[in-house]
């Protein structure tokens, strides 16, 4: 496990596996990291996978009030730790906020929802 910290200093908590192009996962709103623990290592074989829990869920820590904007900024560090820019897939609400990332501007070359 890493952590990185967003850019209001909460603590993300990520795994990173393989090698090769980035592509970060995300996932919906009562999930940990580990929901997408197959995905990463079906993924792994030709890309680095970054698998993060998203605030206030598993290993990441939680700033309060909860705002959308904060975990965009979250992502935008995942990201950030990929390399730069990066793939993007999201199930379920993870979904709907990997749009609105990339709405926002961040560096998702490719979404998945």
């Amino acid at each position: 496990m890493h952590t990185t910290r967003s850019a209001d200093g909460t603590a993300i908590a990520f795994d990173r596996t393989g090698s090769g192009s980035p592509v970060v996962l995300v996932s919906g709103a009562s999930c940990a990291r580990g929901i997408h623990a197959a995905l990463a290592g079906l993924l792994a074989a030709g890309h680095t996978v970054v698998n993060y829990d998203r605030r206030g869920r598993g290993d990441s820590g939680d700033i309060l009030p909860y705002a959308v904007e904060r975990e965009i900024e979250d992502l935008g560090a995942v990201i950030e730790e990929a390399g730069g820019s990066a793939a993007v897939f999201g199930n379920s609400s993870g979904a709907v906020l990997a749009l609105r990332a990339a709405a926002a501007g961040l560096p998702i070359t490719r979404l998945a929802l």
